[in-house]
């Protein structure tokens, strides 16, 4: 008699697709993004039978992005599976966002017949090479025998210390061989949590301050997490900001929230962070962005007293010398948090009172634009009219800045974006979330230029019948390099132009829903409208291309651009 495992059939006559598969279903996976290769066929044949849910997408950029999302808004590995050669490097972008995001992902390639490497042969690439510099592991399973054993440590590597994705190449002749052994146990994440003595020190650092300052970012938050730094707000009242594309980890309406720290911030705010005598970094990295061009502390020594709290022991001293390390992961150090005791008084509650202030200011009302649509009112008619739990998805490109202002995220997880500046990501990014939350409401938010570098996936919406809502923001132009084109060469516009379709006939040619908008006070009517339709929808608002940015217009940066001469 042949043993048995947890698996659905006797060990031997298992092949290594199928056991692939079942131990991507041993650890919880219920969900899969893929355009099918025949490069690893076993394994979609392993599927047939399996309840993972598959989304069949149009571009492989799509598929990691999706993946990607499902990571970012879970913190379970997304998964996806692409075709060997141009179905992996059309993947790279999402692999890319998943390191610099912190982002759980684990990608299965379709690889070449072990027998025919180093010929050169039909699509081939060596995937440790091409993606060992954008993800945390990339390898190839060359003995079936060893997929389970594979697998689990992708789960592993993919959740541990700093998230980030794994790419695991199958050749194809090692997807039908024989997997006897058994299963991997199932993956359970691993949580890092501080030292008593740490908190110690935290507490006495916190005594001696007189400007503190708490910055959020990073992944592995959780709802636990997320009331945990909340109470802790509640009890210290210490001004709290976001980092870039982290707004949700706090709620903007709290008394001690003070802003995000991204691009194009508050000058208050910037000015209030470097000025702290504490800065306590919590999860995220302190990368280029929230750290205003690097010049936000000194390196390698701040002037201020700086507490690194982070995941990953590899990212603490990596780039600033803190006066206190603490590898901890933000589940664990919130909890931490929470429980310390406050002092009798806070001598700071002045400043954090004057922190919230400001952000009140700088976010309650939209600036005046060029242009009959005004992107400040809009994104405002979005926070009063859409549910707390909407999730809203957007890529990169100069609009973005209006979510950033105006938009305030009340529920945690509530903001897909890339971290790194990815355009192509908020359309695949909300048919992926919303395949897995139906029940939410979707919006997904790109520029012009941006939709249409993953556009195509608005179809992958019509096919599963996905209610999300694109607004596209048309301003003819690569907004964000035209912007910085007239700041260094004013006046002399090259490349940057763009000649856009009819977006809303662009959705009724997929099946959907499309309006068009050029005024501003037709926004609501025309949201209502396709939220009612339940229909993949697109709003196309026409922009000026003069409206940049919240703050300046195209015309205003080229004047002052063309003074300083």
């Amino acid at each position: 008699m042949l043993d048995q495992d947890v698996s659905n059939g006797p060990i031997a006559s298992r092949s290594a697709a199928q056991a692939l598969v079942d131990q991507l279903a041993a650890n919880g996976v219920d969900h899969v993004f893929t355009v099918p290769g025949e490069s690893f066929l076993p394994v979609l044949d392993a599927l047939y039978e399996s309840r993972i849910q598959i989304t069949v997408c149009r571009q492989e950029g799509g598929v990691a992005m999706m993946a990607e999302a499902y990571g970012k808004a879970t913190g379970r590995p997304g998964i996806c599976f692409v075709t060997r050669g141009p179905g992996a490097t059309n993947a790279s972008a999402g692999i890319h966002i998943a390191q610099q995001d912190s982002t759980p992902l684990i990608m299965f390639v379709g690889q070449i017949e072990r027998h025919l490497r180093d010929r050169e042969a039909w699509q081939e690439v060596d995937y440790r090479a091409a993606f060992g510099p954008i993800a945390k592991w990339a390898t190839e399973i060359d003995d079936a025998a060893r997929v389970p054993e594979y697998v689990s440590r992708a789960f592993h590597a993919a959740t541990g210390g700093r998230p980030g994705p794994v790419v695991i190449a199958l050749p194809k002749d090692m997807l039908k061989d024989a997997c006897p052994g058994p299963l991997a146990a199932p993956w359970r994440p691993v949580e890092a949590a501080p030292g008593h003595e740490e908190i110690e020190q935290l507490a006495a650092l916190l005594s001696e301050a007189e400007r503190p300052f708490l910055l959020l970012g990073g992944s592995r938050w959780s709802e636990a997490a997320y009331r945990d730094i909340h109470a802790f707000a509640d009890r210290f009242d210490l001004p709290v900001a976001t980092s870039y594309r982290r707004l949700p980890l706090f709620d903007p309406l709290h008394p001690a929230y003070a802003g995000d720290l991204g691009l194009a911030a508050n000058p208050k705010l910037v000015a209030r962070a470097k000025a702290a005598d504490l800065l306590i970094v919590l999860g995220g990295r302190l990368g280029e962005v929230p750290s205003q061009g690097y010049e936000l502390i000194d390196i390698p020594n701040p002037r201020s007293r700086l507490v690194h709290v982070h995941p990953g022991s590899e990212e603490l001293g990596r780039v600033y010398v803190p006066h206190l390390a603490i590898n901890a992961a933000p589940n664990r150090m919130a909890a931490a948090l929470a429980r310390l005791d406050a002092p009798a008084t806070v001598p700071w509650a002045k400043q954090t009172r004057a922190a919230h202030a400001d952000y009140l200011a700088w976010s309650e009302k939209a600036t005046p634009q060029p242009g009959d649509v005004n992107l400040g009112a809009v994104m405002i008619h979005l926070r009063e009219t859409l549910p707390p739990d909407a999730i809203l998805c957007n890529g990169a490109g100069n609009y973005a800045a209006w979510i950033h202002r105006y938009y305030r995220f009340r529920q945690r997880a509530t903001h897909l974006a890339p971290t790194s500046g990815s355009m192509g990501y908020g359309v695949p990014a909300a048919v992926g979330i919303k395949r897995i939350y139906p029940e939410r409401t979707v919006i997904s938010l790109a520029g012009d230029g941006d939709f249409l570098m993953n556009g195509q996936e608005f179809a992958t919406a019509v096919q599963y019948d996905l209610p999300i809502v694109c607004i596209i923001c048309d301003n003819a132009s690569y907004g964000t390099i035209r912007m910085h084109q007239e700041r260094d060469f004013p006046g002399r516009v090259a490349a940057t132009d763009l000649r856009n379709p009819d977006f809303a006939a662009y959705a009724r040619a997929f099946g959907g829903f499309g309006i068009t908008v050029e005024r501003t006070a037709d926004f609501p009517a025309a949201l209502e409208a396709a939220l009612a339709s339940g229909q993949p929808s697109i709003i196309h608002l026409k922009m000026s291309t003069d409206a940049i940015s919240p703050g300046m217009s195209l015309t205003a940066i080229r004047e002052k651009a063309l003074a300083g001469r």
